[in-house]
């Protein structure tokens, strides 16, 4: 397939797919072009038969979710300037693909960032690693897989918490609270996920595709509330209290939602 991408890095190696999100200058933030090539690429991890894991990594961090400075009226502005909340695609592509999806995160899992590593099957950190939501604090929420999956993980309790307050955490955090499998010194990492995806290689790909459709059936009914509620997003970016959060990541200052508790309900 083509190759040459401008926001992600893609290889193939000993039947491992790597995809690293490579825009380092804004922290890895994806845009429109960002999400069509991870799909592109996950899309032909799934179809080549040799491939039986996917590494989802970053160049230096991890993910720290949309570039807010692309943020529109209803999403996320493309080249051709018009605004589209397209991660939706890529959270059914990781979910879906018949094969484990190891997140490798180094730096910041942050926001929308957080969101995918939360989706892949499994998580191996480094120390440095940090983990939190943001997105009440600037003007975004994810309705969806991002709170309903985060809380089968973590509890209700906790990601309340984790979206809440917008604080953040440290790998050994992460790990206590089982939202990471492994945290390993940096220089350990891909190492390690190597070790891993090796030892996933020798189990039948057929009973790991199962038994990842069996893990995903219980939550599967999330599709339906994930669409609402990043409709609901798109919708919220457009409101006065959404676009204060924006206004405030950009500006570099504490947002003031003070005026918007106004409704009863």
């Amino acid at each position: 397939m083509e190759t040459n991408f401008k926001d992600v890095v893609y290889s193939k190696c000993d039947n491992i797919a790597w995809v690293s999100i490579n825009r380092p200058r804004v922290l890895n933030a994806f845009r429109p072009l960002t999400i069509d090539e991870m799909c592109a690429v996950f899309r032909d991890a799934w179809d080549d038969c040799d491939i039986g894991v996917v590494v989802l990594g970053g160049s230096g961090h991890f993910c720290v979710g949309g570039d807010v400075k692309l943020r529109g009226e209803s999403g996320y502005k493309d080249a051709m300037g018009r605004e589209r909340l397209s991660v939706t695609h890529l959270h059914r592509m990781i979910r879906e693909i018949p094969k484990p999806v190891i997140a490798m995160v180094d730096g910041y899992a942050i926001g929308g960032g957080h969101v995918l590593h939360v989706l892949c099957d499994l998580t191996l950190a480094s120390t440095r690693a940090i983990f939190g939501q943001i997105g009440p604090k600037y003007g975004s929420f994810d309705g969806g897989f991002g709170a309903i999956y985060l809380a089968r993980i973590v509890g209700e309790k906790k990601a309340r918490e984790i979206w809440y307050l917008c604080k953040q955490y440290s790998a050994p955090e992460a790990l206590e609270m089982g939202l990471v499998n492994i945290v390993v010194p940096p220089e350990q990492l891909e190492v390690t996920v190597i070790l891993w995806a090796k030892e996933l290689l020798q189990r039948g790909p057929t009973a790991l595709r199962f038994l990842k459709y069996s893990f995903n059936v219980d939550t599967d009914h999330i599709y339906g509330i994930q669409n609402l509620a990043h409709g609901a997003n798109a919708f919220y970016y457009a409101t006065e209290e959404g676009k204060e959060g924006t206004n405030a990541f950009l500006e570099k200052r504490p947002p003031d939602f003070s005026r918007f508790r106004k409704y009863p309900w």
